[in-house]
């Protein structure tokens, strides 16, 4: 039995525009609903019923709705769990650093300047050519098609890895 016949009368029409206002946007229509109920009975302890109770209702519906999208919009979780990532999940970073490792140690068997090469272009400091010619003191003009042997070495000596395996 509802407090007021004011609700017995609105309810129906309630559920219906928070349905329609809530559709695929990903909003709960049951929170909407209640958070109309809660302004409704807001207005009435306050400044009595509404004049026009279905047309506040919608007005009120619209713009809860209009409020609850806009929070969605900006609220963003704090940190997600880690097994919610698989990217970062305690397998995932455990593979990624045996193949950083693979990598580097392949690297270091390549012929003449390639391992220093393949070491700086792995760098974490992500060095620019400039910088990366300066360290090897080759012409940064030379360093692409050094770079593109040095890396065509890696690729065979990998791929000779991996086919063995």
């Amino acid at each position: 039995m509802d407090p007021h016949p004011l609700l017995a009368t609105l309810r129906p029409l309630l559920a219906a525009e928070a349905r329609a206002q809530t559709h695929g946007d990903g909003t709960d229509p049951a929170d909407l609903e209640q958070t109309v109920w809660l302004r409704l009975l807001e207005r009435l302890a306050g400044d009595g019923p509404p004049a026009d109770p279905p047309g506040w209702l919608r007005r009120a519906v619209r713009a809860e709705a209009r409020r609850a999208r806009r929070t969605a919009r900006s609220e963003r979780p704090y940190a997600a769990e880690p097994a919610d990532d698989p990217c970062h999940g305690p397998e995932h970073l455990a593979l990624a650093s045996a193949a950083r490792r693979a990598l580097r140690d392949a690297a270091r068997r390549l012929p003449g300047r390639c391992p220093s090469l393949v070491e700086a272009l792995l760098s974490p400091r992500e060095l620019t050519y400039r910088e990366i010619a300066g360290e090897l003191g080759i012409s940064q003009g030379s360093l692409g098609p050094e770079r593109s042997r040095c890396l065509g070495c890696l690729r065979r000596l990998l791929t000779s890895e991996v086919a063995a395996r």
